[in-house]
């Protein structure tokens, strides 16, 4: 049974983070990595190829499993389009340290909420 982000005893740490030890300092680290991989590989086009303008929130729920790989990734928008470079670009992720729960890896569920700012 997968265990939320917010509730498991040791986060997953993402490849770069594992200098730091406190459960903060492991979170922001993953945070920022996670937003550089979005801004450099998300295809921010797709959203103006549809016309769209101004914020456009995209929410993905992804499953860090026991060995560290991404899983099970799902988009939630109204433009098909822009969930799936939300799951192309989630499914980059690299291979983590898995999370544990009473010292065992378990499966972790993640929500990454995305934004993105359309210019006219």
């Amino acid at each position: 049974m997968p265990i939320d982000f917010i509730a498991v005893e040791q986060i997953p740490i993402y490849p770069g983070c594992e200098g730091f030890s406190t459960r903060d300092d492991l979170k922001n680290c993953m945070s920022e990595k996670l937003g550089k991989l979005i801004n450099r590989k998300f295809n921010s086009d797709v959203a103006s190829e549809l016309g769209l303008i101004g914020k456009q929130n995209i929410y993905v729920q992804f499953t860090i499993e026991i060995a560290g790989h991404v899983t099970k990734i799902k988009a939630r928008t109204p433009h098909n389009k822009l969930e799936n470079e939300a799951v192309k670009v989630v499914g980059k992720i690299p291979q983590m340290i898995p999370g544990k729960q009473r010292g065992q890896n378990v499966e972790v569920i993640y929500t990454l909420p995305i934004s993105l700012l359309v210019n006219y």
